[in-house]
């Protein structure tokens, strides 16, 4: 009879919870409408593709580089705490759920009771009594309102945040390799043409001493010429330095101890020709530092309603105990020493010294606080791709004049070489020839490295590589 009674209250109960969650504070999360009109300026887009739709596999041609990439996927120590986070933010959903669920505990219990007789004054203490009592406790509260599911519902937007978190981290490592990578060959390739220079200049000096000898150009062509050349020649152990330092931080990235790096040369590297971006409402969904100011406004939006369900009535099944209880051990689990014991309660928020005004004030302003952070990263999102895709193409435009400079600059050394010899020309017009070709190609190589970061930080911009 008594087990009939707990559950008639415990159906009550369930019942009670599911008929209360119509009176929910109801109000469904949608996300902000953001105008990404003209978001990347005069850069126009005309449809949906986009490079960050390419896999990473494929944007990167380079088999070494894609390779590198791949090893830091698997052994980056940013990208592994960043999975850290997630397990921890996977705990703290779980522990948002069970909260929909009663705390329940097992409660042994073994009471002495002495006291005096005080018929005859006599036993002190002698009057005595014993009971043992085991059962299962329960303590439960409904979530009428609304506030423990708001409230998971906030876990819920954090967890998401950690994948986009973690997902930030792998779009950066990506791009973070294919610069270095890309920086390494560029270093590899000045340091190539200011040793071929070098070999040049001193051919130079040489042939200047020849012509000194003859009379025809005084000892200050030559030590003019030495000067060139040693200027020249120091600038090689800074560049072996910087081909170190960024081998160093390869490795840094893949997760390895510092050490040689592999690759392959600039010539073979491939510039992306068709940098697509897509329209920029794009960017809401591909971008992971995007997404994760949008999912801080869903998790501020949630606890705003969450702080508003505090202010009505909690319902508790509390101190909720079932189970058995006798004076002896002997007959402890027979039927008629069940016992159960219920007790709910119904708390109205009255005084609470403006703590949950002011909570609510403050849930308000931080979801104030989210929704500005998220426009502003939306923006700033957008001001981002249109620097990049106007500096590439800035960029690009100087590649057939860098060309005919090159070009020209390798004619004037050969003519002025001629005409020194024929005694036509100074040394100081052979020396100013040799150190303008040696910038312009030099500049060549900064405009190749320069396209290419450009076109890995668009794809990093737009959200490639994030899965």
């Amino acid at each position: 009879m008594k087990t009939k009674s707990i559950n008639h209250i415990i159906l009550l109960g369930l019942v009670a919870s599911i008929g209360f969650t119509s009176c929910q504070v109801t109000n469904k999360y949608k996300s902000p409408d953001i105008d990404t009109t003209d978001l990347y300026r005069e850069q126009a887009a005309v449809d949906t593709n986009t490079i960050a739709n390419i896999p990473w596999q494929t944007y990167f041609s380079d088999p070494i580089l894609q390779a590198y990439i791949d090893e830091g996927l698997q052994k980056n120590y940013d990208l592994q705490i960043a999975v850290s986070r997630i397990k921890q933010a996977e705990a703290n959903l779980s522990m948002a759920k069970a909260a929909y669920f009663p705390d329940v505990s097992l409660v042994a219990q073994a009471e002495h009771l002495r006291n005096s007789n005080g018929s005859n004054g006599k036993d002190v203490l002698g009057y005595h009594s014993t009971n043992y009592t085991l059962g299962v406790s329960a303590s439960w509260e409904l979530d009428v309102w609304g506030k423990l599911n708001r409230q998971s519902r906030a876990k819920y937007a954090q967890f998401l945040n950690s994948h986009a978190y973690k997902d930030l981290i792998r779009t950066s490592l990506i791009a973070n390799i294919a610069t270095s990578y890309y920086t390494l060959l560029a270093l590899d390739e000045q340091l190539r043409i200011t040793e071929e220079t070098v070999g040049l200049l001193k051919e130079s000096t040489q042939t200047m001493q020849s012509l000194m000898d003859a009379g025809i150009l005084n000892g200050a062509s030559v030590e003019q010429s030495k000067s060139l050349q040693y200027s020249t020649e120091v600038t090689i152990p800074t560049i072996k330095s910087q081909i170190r330092q960024t081998e160093n931080s390869i490795c840094i990235l893949l997760g390895r101890k510092p050490g040689n790096i592999d690759r392959s040369t600039m010539d073979r590297q491939i510039i992306a020709e068709d940098l697509n971006t897509g329209i920029p409402a794009q960017l809401l969904s591909k971008r992971p530092d995007v997404k994760q100011a949008e999912l801080a406004f869903r998790s501020a939006f949630e606890l705003t309603y969450a702080a508003k369900a505090s202010f009505y009535p909690s319902i508790r099944l509390s101190s909720g105990t079932v189970g058995y209880g006798a004076n002896t051990l002997s007959n402890f689990f027979k039927p008629e020493n069940i016992f159960a014991n219920i007790i709910g309660g119904l708390t109205q928020p009255l005084f609470a010294r403006k703590q949950l005004i002011g909570n609510l004030k403050i849930a308000k302003a931080q979801q104030e606080e989210a929704l500005l952070s998220f426009e502003k990263t939306v923006l700033a999102a957008g001001a981002e791709v249109s620097d990049i895709l106007y500096s590439y193409q800035s960029s690009v435009d100087k590649n057939p004049i860098r060309d005919k400079q090159v070009e020209s600059t390798a004619t004037a050394v050969r003519f002025t070489k001629e005409l020194l010899k024929a005694g036509e020309a100074n040394y100081t017009e052979v020396l100013n020839a040799e150190q303008s070709l040696l910038q312009s190609q030099l500049g060549k190589v900064s405009d190749k490295l320069e396209q290419l970061q450009y076109s890995v930080n668009l794809y990093r911009a737009l959200g490639g590589g994030s899965e």
